[in-house]
């Protein structure tokens, strides 16, 4: 980062900027990017028509660093979680445009009583889908993916025609979503393609400040507002940090090939139902042996909105997942149409994730992976080739 600028302060009029000294910083194009530490970039429209414009980023583990850069000028600083920062973007000399950025209030709902302890019923068919019944706005049962890799509640455009009674307003309207015992509040947005057997997917968001625990052995979903102190004392899971991207979640794996090593981040995406997907770009970038992995299959798949995504399935040495390591992955290897915003990221499917019996610690921002009776299951791919 640059080093930081000393920016003269102005007194606002503005209710929601009263009586405070705000960081001014100059502007010559109402074009702007917002950086955080973690190299992700959002760009921003300098808009003097609004009274505060507020930006919000993902979730904050800790104090991060945010840069918010114009064409002639920049603004750094720390942004702690659930905290916010107001400063003034000067818009070619003359137009004040209030700028707010904010993360999202830490959730933790460990101090409750009586405590949650909600279990479900979760069913993983043969193409690796996890789903459970759900209840929308009281009146429409569905079969619905829990899907990691994405926020609130996806329904497929099919599904909203034929099969939805309410009369949903989508995208700005929230609605009650009942899971088990518990009812949660999302807004609904519409895809293409869901997960095989199932009305559409929710994610992970809905849970914030709560534990989730997939307990593949019993087929449960168990839904924490505390740890359980029998999880807690486990020495046989392994422990991931989680960090948060584009309002999605990742955590650590390395990977091996032919004696090269690569640590990197892979997105946990439940909603996958392959073993891993890995970006090339990423591959290229760390001089990862792509050349040496024995080819199995070329296929096209296809993204959320039906979008054709090129796929080289490849045999992988090793992939390692905290304390566990899985031998002979067969991986799929992306070649374009990215299908996460053109981001450069790995990620991990229920493939491998079903192997592990698995706690989501929403308060604290961990993974736990303890192996289950799948963890030496062929992978599809192996008896597909063997067949």
């Amino acid at each position: 980062m640059k080093k930081s600028i000393l920016f003269p302060f102005v007194l606002i009029g503005n209710l929601c900027f009263a009586q405070k000294q705000l960081p001014l910083i100059k502007a010559s194009s109402n074009k702007a990017k917002i950086y955080t530490e973690n190299n992700e970039i959002n760009n921003w429209n300098i808009d003097p028509k609004i009274k505060t414009d507020v930006f919000s980023t993902n979730k904050l583990t800790k104090a991060t660093l945010i840069k918010f850069k114009t064409d002639v000028d920049s603004l750094s600083f720390k942004l702690k979680p659930g905290e916010s920062k107001d400063f003034i973007v000067l818009l070619n000399g003359k137009d004040s445009c209030y700028t707010r950025i904010q993360s999202p209030a830490h959730k933790d709902f460990s101090k409750i009583n009586p405590q949650i302890h909600d279990t479900i019923p979760l069913i993983i068919n043969k193409e690796n889908t996890i789903y459970v019944k759900a209840v929308l706005n009281a009146k429409d049962t569905l079969n619905l993916n829990f899907d990691s890799g994405t926020t609130e509640i996806v329904l497929p455009r099919n599904v909203l025609k034929n099969k939805i009674k309410s009369d949903l307003k989508l995208y700005n309207t929230p609605y009650e979503l009942k899971i088990g015992k518990q009812t949660y509040k999302a807004h609904v947005f519409d895809t293409e393609l869901t997960g095989h057997e199932t009305d559409g997917r929710f994610g992970w968001d809905l849970f914030d400040g709560m534990i989730v625990e997939l307990n593949y052995d019993k087929n449960l979903m168990i839904v924490h507002s505390k740890l359980p102190t029998n999880i807690a004392k486990d020495k046989a899971y392994s422990k991931l940090d989680i960090r948060y991207f584009s309002n999605i979640f990742l955590v650590s794996g390395t990977m091996a090939q032919s004696g090269i090593a690569n640590k990197d981040w892979f997105l946990f995406d439940t909603g996958y139902q392959r073993t891993a997907m890995l970006d090339n770009d990423l591959l290229k970038q760390h001089k990862f042996p792509v050349e040496k992995m024995e080819v199995i299959k070329k296929v096209i798949m296809r993204g959320a909105m039906g979008n054709e995504i090129p796929v080289i399935t490849s045999d992988l040495n090793s992939l390692k997942l905290g304390n566990h390591e899985l031998k002979d992955v067969p991986v799929q290897v992306l070649t374009g149409n990215k299908p996460l915003k053109n981001e450069n990221i790995h990620i991990l499917g229920n493939e491998v994730l079903k192997r592990f019996n698995t706690i989501l610690d929403f308060q604290h921002n961990v993974v736990y992976l303890k192996p289950n009776s799948l963890y030496y299951e062929a992978y599809t791919e192996k008896k597909e080739k063997d067949s």
